[in-house]
């Protein structure tokens, strides 16, 4: 299943995925801004301290839609993502700060976020590439950080259209979570009240060991 890039193809991987999405950056706000997600916004605050506003970085915020809803809960979230247009929505959505910056070539401040919302953005990102993401969450998060991820699930990796996708199953994220430093607190598939083959997302909750 794994894939092993060069780092031109890494970079065309990046270019194309991101292409996708900013030559439909108004589409998909269109059909996403309703989407509900209030489960995935509730395991990664209820696995954090209560109580208190948190800085929060929303990986690949996109428009902001998940933005808003962390600010109007009195926190401080941060955005992030790799299309400029997304990052423009967003701080127009939520006046909320918005890094523009590429998921393979992140750099991120330590120790500065209490926890990250990366929902529906890392799966994007190729297997060999995956280890220094989470390594650089890891850097990004305070002590007992937590990280919250949703993944569409599966046991492949490659093109799907325009966009390259990383599809795997609960087992090896974890061992890609361990190796980075960080133990599993949860999980769950989603939609909830399905069959599980009618469950394509895997949310997982994790924190800083």
């Amino acid at each position: 299943m794994s894939n092993k890039h060069s780092q031109d193809s890494l970079k065309d991987i990046e270019r194309i995925t991101v292409g996708h999405y900013e030559s439909r950056a108004d589409v998909f706000w269109t059909g996403t801004r309703d989407h509900d997600v209030s489960q995935n916004v509730k395991a990664l605050l209820q696995a954090l301290p209560q109580g208190k506003a948190l800085d929060i970085l929303d990986f690949g915020c996109g428009p902001g839609r998940d933005l808003l809803t962390f600010k109007n809960l009195g926190h401080r979230p941060t955005g992030l993502d790799g299309s400029e247009s997304f990052c423009k929505m967003a701080r127009k959505h939520s006046a909320c700060p918005v890094l523009h910056q590429q998921f393979l070539q992140l750099e991120l401040e330590r120790g500065v976020f209490d926890g990250i919302f990366a929902n529906a953005s890392l799966f994007h990102i190729p297997s060999q590439c995956l280890p220094n993401v989470l390594s650089q969450f890891r850097q990004a998060l305070r002590p007992e950080g937590i990280l919250f991820m949703s993944n569409p699930r599966g046991n492949d990796e490659g093109w799907n259209g325009q966009r390259y996708g990383h599809y795997i199953e609960l087992e090896q994220y974890t061992e890609y979570l361990e190796q980075a430093g960080f133990k599993v607190l949860d999980h769950y598939y989603r939609p909830e009240g399905k069959p599980r083959e009618e469950q394509p997302w895997l949310a997982i909750v994790s924190q800083i060991m």
